[in-house]
């Protein structure tokens, strides 16, 4: 999944918002069409469960207003965990909407699985920023109401329409902005764009993950733009602080490069150390013995993560080989470690024999940290997750989502609206910006008139 990369519009062009002025992804075309629906259309809108649940938005974050220039993972999943922490979020997409609406199927809705799962408790604005008028609307908002900027366009847009957080924060040294970017800000490949499974085969994340022997296999969860996601809101999170401290906002910037560059950190050590480029492992972990999963008699894996001495005797115990645990070839991890093969070849042996269930009942309790390989039907029923309250029910959708992985005070962030309809928050956009740009009005001519007054006043004197 793409991160900085932005897809073509309509016209071929690589673009901010795609369109032109005057389609129907302009704002100022979209507000129209909104004033001239039918009434009915409108009462639907102002009294959804989206806004009545949007608008009692509870959490450490609320009463913070977040503005997503984003697509595909990264950005969307971090605006997503800041709007989980009660932050007020508004989407702004091209005219079509952002591409992840599209990656289907599966579908949840009228939008796709991914899309659903990213952009919950939001207010979506379709917007073509090469319209002027809307270009404008969005920067007066922005200096308005807005708190944090968040983006992860292709490079140089942001630059190119004035959003860029040099442009922003000129006039707005409280402003929070960050950038999500592929590679990052310098160096040969800044300007590259990236998805998820690039940044895995370039950082190394594919060199040490699959089966030896065999090619490559990408980690199959978009594991470095959720990562690169919560970078961010680490980011913003420490800038929200900051700012508190000292009036003044900051610029922070994350990439998918960094992050996935960071997930090397083991493997770059263990290189140091011993001078030997780590490869595939498996399920294993090189430097730890025995830690990986098992075929059982009934094929399903178990995964045993007896990773030290102490775990290995009593493994050994239950397998009825007690005196693995002063055999010189196995009596410490190093030596382990020496004689994976060896030691992973009689492990399975005893594995074979029995079911993973019954296996996974011995070493329970004899204190061995195992857990089956589940699949996701298995994991989304499993009892622990209902305990934990991780699955999450969406007021007015028929589906659950998994909840923000914390707690504050025992209780987890609630979700609290499905991902938006494209455009739904359009004509609350702009009730906004008329409100905004009519207060602007009556301060320009407010200090007009005191600059008049004061010129007279000055001619007076003389």
């Amino acid at each position: 999944m793409k991160s900085n990369d932005k897809p073509s519009t309509t016209d071929g062009k690589a673009s901010t918002t795609g369109g032109k002025p005057g389609t129907t992804g302009n704002l100022t075309q979209a507000s129209k069409e909104a004033a001239t629906a039918p009434k009915k259309q409108e009462r639907q809108h102002s009294t959804s469960p989206l806004k009545e649940q949007l608008s009692i938005a509870t959490g450490p974050l609320r009463g913070i207003c977040v503005l997503e220039l984003g697509h595909s993972v990264a950005a969307p999943f971090a605006a997503q965990s800041l709007s989980d922490l009660g932050a007020e979020v508004w989407k702004i997409e091209k005219p079509e909407g952002d591409d992840a609406r599209r990656w289907a199927p599966p579908y949840l809705g009228e939008a796709s699985a991914v899309f659903q799962s990213l952009n919950r408790n939001k207010r979506s604005v379709s917007c073509n920023l090469r319209d002027p008028g809307s270009l404008q609307a969005l920067k007066h908002f922005i200096q308005d109401r807005v708190d944090v900027v968040l983006q992860n366009l292709r490079p140089g847009q942001v630059q190119a329409l004035g959003l860029d957080a040099s442009s922003l924060r000129t006039s707005k040294a409280s402003l929070i902005y960050c950038n999500i970017g592929a590679f990052g800000d310098k160096g040969p490949l800044a300007t590259r764009p990236g998805y998820d499974p690039l940044m895995q085969a370039f950082s190394g994340v594919m060199s040490v993950t699959g089966e030896e022997g065999r090619p490559p296999v990408r980690v199959g969860p978009s594991i470095i733009d959720m990562g690169t996601g919560s970078w961010a809101v680490i980011g913003i999170l420490a800038a929200l602080l900051e700012r508190k401290q000292s009036g003044q906002g900051t610029v922070v910037d994350v990439s998918l490069f960094e992050t996935a560059a960071s997930l090397m950190t083991i493997p770059a050590a263990q290189y140091q150390g011993s001078g030997e480029v780590p490869t595939r492992q498996g399920s294993g972990s090189k430097g730890i013995v025995p830690y990986r999963a098992y075929l059982c008699s009934d094929q399903q894996y178990l995964v045993i993560s007896a990773g030290s001495d102490g775990l290995f005797k009593r493994l050994a115990t239950v397998l009825g080989e007690p005196q693995w645990a002063e055999d010189p070839r196995f009596c410490s991890n190093p030596q382990r470690v020496a004689n994976e093969s060896l030691i992973y070849s009689l492990i399975e042996t005893h594995m074979l024999k029995q079911s993973s269930s019954l296996w996974q009942a011995v070493l329970d309790e004899a204190g061995i940290p195992c857990a089956p390989v589940q699949n996701t039907e298995q994991l989304l029923e499993h009892p622990q997750m209902a305990a934990m309250g991780l699955l999450q029910k969406i007021p007015d959708a028929s589906y659950q989502t998994i909840g923000l992985p914390l707690r504050l005070n025992g209780e987890r962030p609630r979700s609290r609206s499905a991902a938006p309809a494209l455009g739904e928050a359009n004509a609350h956009w702009q009730s906004i910006t008329e409100s905004i740009r009519a207060a602007r009005h009556q301060d320009f001519d407010r200090s007009n008139r005191a600059d008049y007054s004061d010129d007279r006043a000055t001619s007076s004197n003389h």
